[in-house]
């Protein structure tokens, strides 16, 4: 047996699924010498050899390089190369040549298919792995006839042979060149040159620490698999497309792999569901963001972050419909949720592979189906409408009867510093009022998701840290995520926060159950609280500086016509600032709510309003088989749209009130900061008031406190008047430069910028 050149060793355990044991050739040092034999001989010599060759085993005369190691996994993948016998005839050299890459060729195709095979690199692999078996298998088939016509047809040649392994051959090169392709894309083998990008890997790490893992297990090695893999089948028979035989060995090969890539589009696309344990398909999800968090999701983490694209791993045959692919299964993922999927429903009659002429109709199909029945939950079933007219009631203070008995109500507590203010007490405060029969809070269903809370930063300092952080004002529109609203930027504070009273601090909170909280979102609901709080201030301003009135009638000093002529005049002065300041804050309001929010709002229902229509028509067209309508090139209004039409009209009423403009900010919150200044300073004037006539009386001489109030009066008139100014000034510039919406603004503002405009003593 030690001189049998077929002598076998048992290795260790190989890496194959389903193999135990290998059985390997020992070689021999040198191989056996052809010289001196005829050209006969050597023929029938060398079909012998080449029979055990082409199954992978060295033979008498043909022996494998001698750099090549069987134990080493790469040298194995690549192939060995064969050398042919010293001696052999030139004649035969030549035949026997790419007999000899032919059997190369199987041995590194077995060596594929072993590798290939492994659980890691996933299910579209495993096809191509077992379509690639199931032609190995042919070629072992077409050995066992060469080896029967050579010990049968004495008339057998090197020839005959060569001739009848052509079509085998090709047929092996071509599989020969795609694998290696795929292994150099695995980063196996050492030819590969390309960098791989890791963003993927990170956030595999990410998600499995998330997820409780301590990241060993998670790979930081680039795999080719899922659609990668169909990528470069579908490259290679675009290359090949000239040759009929490699044409349809790559489209059968397509065909298979793709079986299992779209057996996970299928589900996906009609359940809304992923079932990818390897990591292939075009959709990953992130199962560590969940629906739960979506109260405390400031950045739309749900909607944009669960399903996302893997970047570079979408077949060919999807790029065009990627986007359309996504939003199936994200709109499906959302109506399964809430119930309205029968995910046991098996799903029939759907094409189960690339080359499927229905293959892009079923992706157009799904979408259309999804989008409607997404439109139809939201619209319809949770009465998305409804919900945002609920919101306009409560955040734009529309029809707001019973959140000023609220503040009336309320007004001791709210005085307080927002440190202390009781929140439990305003939120009982709240229900009485929004459950008080006649009001009109109290036809509203959802008036017990209105809560009341309270903010330590103020509305101004808190807008310019958004401003600042992410760039509202740098015309990001509707496109800014404010993720940095919890925890912004720090930077100087505008208005000293420390003293903020609760008036300033209070905000209502709105809770959305899911699926509306996608639309009315932790970031969207922020924007509504911006301006509620922006429109509250103004009407509390408004409030403060009618207080003062009221309180200057009550008092003789300013009721009385005063002996001196210098009180007098000092009194019709502050009647008009005072008049300027209330005309300033009312036309500042109405231009909100009047000529900003309502035209917007009235905007945005119209196509929510045809966006309810069009979801019960698509439904009916989807219902009819044949109907050229049921394309999704059809579909004329989308969940996507909707959420991003409701996105615009809350940045656009952000934009037209000043709110996303640092310059307009800080002008505009001296103008207003004098005002309430002015305001709460009344009690202080009726005071210095009394005492300036008293001592005016006595004495005929110019009155200390007299010059004091005069000089007061004029601080605040210069202040006002100064800041009034540039504030028109930069509408005017904007209303040129950016928007003409500013126009009317200033058109209304500059009533109060001349206290002898017309503007009355008293209200």
């Amino acid at each position: 047996m030690a001189n049998d050149p077929f002598e076998v060793a048992l290795l260790a355990p190989s890496t194959a699924p389903l193999a135990s044991r290998i059985l390997l050739p020992c070689r021999h040092a040198n191989s056996l010498s052809l010289s001196g034999l005829s050209v006969d001989q050597q023929e029938r010599d060398i079909l012998d050899d080449i029979l055990f060759v082409l199954m992978g085993f060295e033979g008498q005369y043909i022996r494998f390089s001698s750099t090549y190691t069987a134990n080493d996994e790469k040298q194995r993948l690549v192939g060995p190369q064969c050398r042919p016998p010293a001696g052999l005839d030139v004649s035969l050299r030549d035949l026997t040549a790419p007999i000899l890459t032919l059997a190369s060729h199987y041995m590194a195709l077995e060596a594929f298919v072993e590798v290939q095979s492994r659980e890691e690199f996933g299910t579209v692999n495993h096809a191509l792995c077992a379509a690639i078996r199931k032609l190995l298998k042919d070629y072992l088939i077409l050995v066992l006839q060469l080896e029967h016509q050579l010990l049968t047809n004495n008339g057998f040649t090197l020839h005959m042979l060569s001739l009848y392994t052509k079509p085998t051959a090709h047929m092996l090169s071509q599989l020969y060149v795609l694998t290696q392709e795929i292994l150099r894309k695995n980063a196996i083998l050492d030819e590969d040159k390309e960098e791989s990008d890791d963003s993927e890997d990170i956030d595999d790490i990410i998600e499995a620490l998330r997820g409780g893992n301590d990241g060993a297990e998670v790979g930081v090695k680039k795999v080719c698999k899922g659609g990668a893999v169909l990528g470069l089948i579908t490259k290679r028979l675009a290359t090949m497309s000239g040759d009929p035989a490699a044409r349809e060995l790559l489209t059968t090969l397509l065909r298979e792999a793709s079986r299992p890539y779209m057996a996970m589009l299928n589900e996906w696309l009609h359940h809304g569901g992923i079932n990818d344990p390897h990591g292939e398909f075009l959709i990953r999800e992130q199962k560590s963001i969940r629906r739960e968090g979506l109260e405390q999701d400031y950045t739309d983490e749900y909607w944009e972050k669960r399903y996302t694209i893997r970047e570079g791993d979408v077949p060919p045959q999807l790029e065009s419909v990627r986007e359309k692919v996504l939003l199936a299964g994200k709109y499906l993922n959302v109506v399964r949720e809430c119930g309205g999927v029968d995910i046991s429903e098996t799903v029939t009659d759907v094409p189960t592979t690339f080359d499927d002429p229905r293959f892009l109709e079923n992706v157009n199909l799904a979408y259309s189906h999804a989008n409607s029945s997404l439109l139809t939950l939201l619209l319809t079933t949770h009465e998305l409408p409804a919900r945002l007219r609920s919101l306009k009631h409560y955040f734009f203070l529309d029809r707001s009867d019973f959140f000023a008995y609220f503040l009336e109500l309320g007004a001791s507590e709210l005085r307080k510093p927002a440190k202390v203010v009781n929140t439990n007490k305003l939120q009982s405060l709240l229900d009485i009022v929004l459950h008080q029969p006649g009001s009109v809070a109290a036809e509203d269903p959802y008036k017990d998701d209105v809560k009341v809370s309270v903010n330590e930063v103020g509305l101004t300092n808190w807008l310019m840290r958004v401003v600042t952080v992410t760039g509202l004002d740098q015309d990001s529109g509707g496109n800014t995520t404010m993720a940095n609203l919890i925890t912004p930027a720090p930077s100087a504070p505008t208005v000293d926060d420390k003293d903020i009273r609760g008036f300033d601090a209070l905000v209502l909170d709105y809770a959305v159950p899911f699926p509306l909280s996608l639309v009315v979102s932790r970031v969207t609901l922020t924007r509504y609280q911006l301006i509620f709080r922006y429109l509250l201030s103004l009407r509390h301003l408004e409030t403060l500086l009618v207080g003062s009135w009221t309180e200057q009638n009550k008092v003789t000093s300013w009721r009385m016509k005063s002996k001196n002529p210098k009180i007098e005049l000092w009194k019709r002065k502050a009647w008009t600032l005072r008049a300027r300041m209330l005309c300033f804050v009312q036309q500042l309001l109405y231009y909100c709510t009047a000529e900003v929010i309502e035209p917007n709002w009235q905007s945005m229902m119209s196509r929510l309003n045809e966006g309810q229509g069009r979801a019960g028509e698509d439904a009916d067209e989807i219902e009819q088989d044949n109907a050229p309508q049921a394309l999704p090139g059809q579909v004329k209004r989308t969940v996507d749209e909707l959420m991003q039409d409701h996105v615009d009209f809350l940045a656009t009423c952000l934009k037209e009130c000043m709110l996303t403009n640092s310059k307009l900010l800080r002008i505009n919150s001296k103008v207003i900061n004098t005002c309430t200044m002015f305001a709460n300073y009344t009690t202080h004037l009726s005071r210095y008031l009394a005492a300036a006539e008293a001592e005016s009386a006595e004495s005929s001489t110019a009155s200390s406190k007299l010059d004091t109030l005069i000089d007061h009066l004029n601080k605040y008139e210069l202040n006002f008047s100064r800041h009034l100014k540039i504030l028109l000034d930069a509408l005017n510039y904007l209303a040129a430069t950016e928007t003409v919406v500013f126009l009317s603004l200033c058109a209304r503002l500059s009533m109060a910028g001349d206290g002898s405009d017309g503007v009355g003593r008293g209200q």
